[in-house]
């Protein structure tokens, strides 16, 4: 009977999964016709469980409900593919990308950002003017996302903000897969946003219309966001202080350092500069706390849960409806709203609710590495944040709260553990630690900051800044102590698959006492294990040549064992080595790198190069070669020396 209700209870998380399969499963599809027949199917489905439903007793239906069900399952799939397919713009018939034409008129649909001379946008297209022999007056209607690059006048650079309208020549370009080993999938990560396409332009190139387009309430969140964080800039003297204010309080990341970046990532704390769960959750706690008088009756209570959703979503406005902060907050209102009609509504049904509304509006978030972690990262803290806590009971009061707010560390990291690990390739060693001393100051921190903006109190301001460095200070310190992280973790999708079935059986094994379940997951574990001795034993005996496609750049890497003589014109602190060379690197387990320029002649154990010739084993190439290989539109070329004999 319990297990009955307790299925009744999570009907949101019994929908959601099947939902998400039909996104995952279609995903690629490049058929627009695709969209008709699952229409088709859904409707033919949603008819058949109508009439089943009519006639539920005529036709005896309680003798077949297992059937029913897999129809549900499979309508739910349909309705994932359907949004899916629907929500490809590639495949509209009014794609900007499917026609020539001269002109795009676009409207700015994200905040720009300016760096190196480079303005940077989304920008949602509207028509096209076809090309003409005179000036361009024909426009059709047309849909459909673009990367622009704006080189800016250094003189006098362009402002753009969210909304404003443009025409652009129509000089796209499909943007390029990855052409190195383990180089980022810019293409891939776009196109999870619907964009496929991009153009580079100069300044003089734009044209400004003087009509707005967009959404107006984000228009003025982001605008009014943009006034916080020149507030911010006027109190604060510190650059590092001040990006860290503007990062932290209203999710303004373009002036973060690279070093920040690193010091967070490495001590485990990264979560900490995304304005998200913990963010909103801390705001939650203070309005909650304030307003417990209102706790005397139903009606006050129902005033209490309208403030703090009010107030919540106000603090989106002031973070400029960041996704991260509209995630959270939409979380946060359906856990609100329902714990306080309901007290014994099912979590796992709340966040399943927020998961399957954001979905619904855009279907390509399942491939947002923020959207997995933070659900990930809740279902942690409901699952097994109380199991952990429940290993110990100290007598101590003060004891048993730093308990919890161990188990909460931990059970965010366990079930966060093998995304992490997939995604950002390396692990904290002292996360917990690092995650103990921040949840103080980074509490202190929100509250300040806040307080600051709202009441423009500037007295606050100094300690606030002393704040912000003492709590760098000290998590650099915890960065910089030995071993602090486990770096250049490269798993596959196989094993990343292996590593969570693991994980999951061996924690529902440990929490229901099931043996069977225990014993499933030590064997993934150990299959998983087989999989990464593997990839370390190929890695001893790897003998191979990678010649990089780098523009304007050269480099090639003579592999052997887990040693690299790396013939390039890069420098290894410099940004190009870091994007392109040492990702493959790290992919194939290189512990010692050894960059030359080739001017010189040069002899390491296998490797020589003399004159014009470098030799590797039983390979000759000419160095001339390895400057100027041009791949252009090919990928990277590897040579496996270790499953041939000779070659030249």
């Amino acid at each position: 009977m319990e297990s009955q209700v307790f299925k009744a209870e999570l009907v949101f998380l019994r929908i959601l999964l099947p939902f998400s399969m039909g996104i995952i499963a279609f995903y690629h599809t490049t058929s627009a016709s695709l969209v008709y027949w699952i229409g088709l199917l859904c409707l033919i489905s949603f008819t058949i469980l109508i009439i089943v439903n009519l006639l539920y007793k005529k036709l005896k239906a309680y003798n077949f409900k297992s059937w029913t069900a897999v129809l549900i399952y499979i309508l739910l799939f349909l309705l994932g593919t359907f949004t899916c397919i629907a929500n490809k713009q590639r495949l509209n018939t009014d794609y900007f990308g499917i026609k020539k034409q001269a002109y795009l008129r676009v409207w700015v649909n994200d905040e720009p950002q300016l760096k190196s001379g480079i303005l940077r946008f989304r920008a949602s297209v509207t028509k096209s003017y076809l090309p003409q022999k005179s000036e361009p007056t024909e426009s059709i209607k047309a849909i459909g996302k673009l990367m622009v690059s704006v080189k800016t006048d250094s003189l006098n650079p362009i402002r753009l903000s969210y909304g404003d309208e443009l025409i652009i020549p129509a000089r796209i370009t499909e943007i390029a897969p990855p052409y190195n080993p383990a180089e980022f999938d810019y293409k891939s990560w776009l196109a999870s946003q619907n964009i496929y396409h991009q153009v580079y332009l100069k300044q003089a190139q734009l044209v400004k219309t003087n009509t707005s387009q967009g959404n107006q309430i984000i228009a003025y969140a982001l605008a009014l966001r943009t006034k916080q964080v020149q507030y911010y800039r006027k109190l604060i003297k510190d650059d590092h202080a001040f990006a860290m204010a503007a990062t932290l309080i209203l999710g303004y990341r373009a002036d973060l350092s690279q070093e920040t970046l690193s010091t967070y990532s490495k001590t485990g704390t990264i979560h900490a500069l995304s304005v998200s769960g913990m963010h909103v959750g801390l705001i939650y706690l203070v309005l909650n706390w304030m307003l417990q008088y209102l706790n005397r009756n139903s009606l006050l209570k129902l005033l209490k849960v309208g403030i703090i959703i009010i107030l919540v979503w106000l603090y989106a406005l002031l973070t400029g409806f960041s996704p991260s902060v509209l995630r959270s907050a939409i979380m946060l209102s359906a856990f609100v709203i329902a714990k306080s009609f309901n007290r014994q509504s099912n979590s796992y049904n709340i966040i399943a609710f927020a998961a399957f509304c954001l979905l619904i509006y855009d279907p390509f978030l399942i491939w947002d590495v923020g959207f997995q972690l933070s659900f990930l990262a809740v279902f942690g803290l409901i699952y097994l944040q109380p199991k952990i806590q429940n290993w110990w009971h100290p007598q101590n009061k003060w004891i048993d709260k730093l308990w919890g707010i161990i188990a909460m560390s931990l059970a965010a990291q366990l079930i966060t553990f093998p995304f992490s690990i997939y995604y950002f390739h390396q692990f904290p060693i002292y996360f917990l630690i690092s995650n103990l001393f921040i949840m103080a100051p980074i509490a202190l921190l929100m509250y300040l900051g806040i307080v600051i903006l709202l009441g423009r109190f500037e007295f606050l301001a100094p300690i606030f800044e002393w704040l912000i460095k003492f709590t760098n200070s000290g998590l650099k310190w915890i960065a910089d102590l030995p071993l602090s992280s486990l770096s250049a973790i490269w798993i596959s999708r196989t094993e990343l698959l292996l590593l969570c079935v693991a994980l999951c059986c061996f924690t529902v094994a440990l929490a229901g006492s099931k043996k069977r379940m225990l014993l499933f997951s030590v064997a993934c574990f150990m299959t998983f294990q087989s999989f990464t001795v593997y990839d370390k034993v190929e890695a001893i005996y790897q003998r191979k040549i990678i010649v990089f496609n780098i523009r304007k750049n050269y480099a090639t890497a003579f592999i052997s064992k887990q040693k690299a003589i790396v013939f390039t014109n890069l420098l290894p602190e410099s940004r190009g080595f870091k994007y392109f060379i040492q990702p493959a690197l790290d992919q194939h387990k290189i512990k010692e790198i050894i960059c030359i320029k080739g001017d010189k002649d040069t002899t390491i154990a296998d490797f020589k190069l003399k004159n014009q010739d470098v030799a590797f084993y039983n390979y000759r190439i000419n160095r001339f070669h390895l400057k100027y290989y041009d791949l252009k539109t090919t990928k990277a070329h590897v040579e496996n020396l270790d499953k041939k004999k000779d070659g030249r």
